[in-house]
């Protein structure tokens, strides 16, 4: 049997996505920005698309840039502003570098690999233990030449998600009293969005947010297709210059098939947002059970509340044990796993994000991200559990570490905690 647990890395494409991707990549190949008929209904239909993209998170098509992804819409919202941002500790590492490299200010990476800040530019706001942003820090992070506020709307590694609505109730108070006060300095509030997107609302107006990022490859959509939703109160300024697709603010010719097909893959994701997200839960819940029946020393990460977490995510440490030995066990096996964000995991090093929570390092060499996703059953679940219990006591008998001095080694790095 095989077991595919990493969905927050990448989903493979719904039926209703790879029907609408096809015909643009065969007889309707024409290029959206030339002149002649045919042509110019392929740019209609590109347009029905970014419409349909619109209605999905609550927008106007005007207000919807498309994008090679989301690591590119993340950098073209932070190109809007140049004043201070403030963003927190366990943003996406696109998020992160934008923010470091401000008015090209960045020094380098810090140990963990991430951007260094120093005195840069940037207030990056700490979180709780389970991940959470506090809507009350981030006022006291605001400042008169803040512009930027960026905080995602779920975390794709330790699935907590975050109370954008009442961040963006700050940003509105401090543009208020801005107003009030006769000072003319902008501040806006962006969402990176993609790990989110069909599992919680990402309807603009009830978020709040001036911008938002979403990726199609989160949605069963295709990769390196993305959008940027940006209101009428913001003004992009191009990264790409060319010939002025997107309104002069993303040149290049417009990959209509990965549009129609992320357009087609959001609203099925929408369409079934309410029935998967408890499905997953309860999925999430059963792996969760069988884990830590079998360990019940393992370390869970992220919030304890499920309304607080992404349905499908569970995040979990085995403390002494390398992560890395693990997946290649249930590789083995058949079970694909992730240890972190795929962009983390890359460069087998301690996520930021861990330590940002206050994982020890020995806890959080031990971490794996377990994702399940729109084709995930319960056998499927059954049988990841059951070859990761054996891959755990194959790892312990390794170390010749007994159930009991494993124990007392998860009690001892994590503080006795």
């Amino acid at each position: 049997m095989r077991a595919y647990l990493d969905y927050a890395a990448a989903t493979p494409m719904a039926p209703e996505a790879v029907r609408a991707l096809l015909p643009y990549l065969s007889e309707r190949y024409y290029n959206p920005s030339a002149p002649y008929a045919a042509a110019r209904e392929v740019h209609a239909e590109l347009e029905d698309a970014r419409a349909a993209l619109a209605r999905t998170i609550g927008a106007r098509p005007a207000n919807v840039v498309l994008t090679a992804g989301a690591t590119e819409a993340n950098n073209l919202a932070f190109a809007a502003t140049s004043g201070r941002v403030v963003t927190d500790a366990i943003e996406h590492e696109s998020v992160l570098a934008c923010a470091a490299a401000r008015h090209g200010d960045a020094s380098g990476a810090a140990s963990d690999g991430r951007p260094a800040f120093g005195n840069r530019p940037a207030s990056v706001v700490s979180v709780a233990r389970d991940g959470r942003v506090d809507a009350a820090d981030v006022a006291a992070a605001l400042t008169p030449d803040t512009e930027l506020v960026s905080v995602a709307l779920a975390n794709g590694e330790i699935g907590t998600l975050q109370p954008v609505r009442e961040i963006s109730r700050v940003v509105a108070a401090e543009r208020r009293r801005r107003l009030e006060a006769g000072e003319r300095r902008q501040i806006l509030l962006h969402t990176d969005a993609s790990q989110a997107a069909g599992h919680v609302s990402v309807n603009v107006s009830s978020l709040g947010v001036d911008l938002m990022t979403l990726s199609a490859a989160k949605v069963y959509g295709p990769k390196q297709v993305g959008l940027l939703y940006a209101s009428d109160v913001v003004r992009l300024r191009p990264l790409v210059r060319g010939g002025g697709q997107e309104g002069g603010v993303r040149s290049g010719t417009e990959n209509v098939a990965g549009v129609v097909a992320f357009a087609a893959a959001l609203a099925r994701a929408e369409e079934l947002r309410p029935q998967e997200s408890r499905r997953l839960a309860d999925l999430r819940e059963r792996l969760l059970r069988h884990v830590l029946a079998d360990f019940p020393w393992a370390v869970v990460s992220g919030p304890s509340k499920g309304k607080r977490r992404l349905p499908g995510l569970l995040h979990i440490s085995f403390p002494g044990i390398e992560a890395r030995r693990l997946v290649i066990l249930l590789e083995r096996q058949g079970v694909s796993v992730g240890t972190g964000s795929a962009c983390a995991a890359s460069h087998m090093r301690v996520s930021h994000v861990l330590r940002a929570i206050g994982l020890p390092d020995g806890v959080a060499e031990g971490s794996l991200r377990l994702t399940l996703g729109r084709p995930s059953t319960a056998g499927e679940v059954d049988y990841a559990a059951g070859c990761l219990a054996a891959a755990v006591r194959a790892e312990l008998a390794r170390q010749a570490v007994t159930e009991a001095e494993a124990h007392a080694r998860a009690r001892r790095l994590m503080g006795g905690a």
